[in-house]
């Protein structure tokens, strides 16, 4: 009768001459509970941790491929690579045009170096070689470099598209605007 009743001690029970329930407590047990509960209370933290992660999106914070790089005065004759590191391309100014040449290499899409002294875009992985165009000239490359979509803004400054990229110099609409306006801007 004793034992079912919850509110009855231990010890009332074992004077009573009822058996206790479970291991002694000696120090040994007592170790091995405490790693029990640490192990239960780690597991559902870090359960309560990941779970409100389940109900947030799973998205990717990628930069602009619309942006405007200024006007085309701002460039000198050459290969600019200031927007090398926020937008992966190069401003590429000739004298009678402005281009946009994306850095991705074409054999294995790494990002080349820009060796003025040699007049170059040189590859570091496998040792692709692109002239200042972009055309691929030594090296494992399958083709030229890929140019960006540029346009003129109805403020001058110069817009670049880089998913609207252009394969390699098969077509070169996406220079023929700002050659078109290039003279009017000097």
């Amino acid at each position: 009768m004793l034992a079912r009743l919850p509110w009855v001690r231990p010890k009332l029970q074992a004077a009573a001459g009822l058996a206790t329930a479970g291991p002694e407590p000696s120090e040994i047990n007592q170790r091995r509970r405490r790693l029990v509960w640490i192990a239960v209370t780690g597991f559902l933290g870090a359960w309560f941790i990941a779970f409100p992660s389940f109900f947030l999106p799973r998205t990717l914070f990628e930069p602009p491929t619309l942006f405007k790089i200024g006007y085309p005065s701002d460039y000198a004759l050459g290969v600019d690579t200031k927007w090398q590191q926020k937008y992966r391309i190069w401003v590429d100014r000739t004298p009678d045009r402005v281009f946009v040449v994306y850095a991705r290499c074409t054999h294995l899409g790494c990002t080349p170096d820009w060796k003025a002294s040699e007049n170059k875009f040189k590859c570091p992985c496998h040792g692709s070689g692109y002239d200042s165009e972009g055309v691929n000239f030594e090296g494992p490359a399958p083709r030229p470099m890929d140019r960006a979509h540029v346009e003129l803004a109805p403020d001058g400054q110069i817009i670049v598209d880089t998913p609207g990229s252009i394969s390699g110099l098969r077509d070169n609409r996406a220079t023929s605007v700002i050659r078109d306006h290039f003279c009017r801007c000097n």
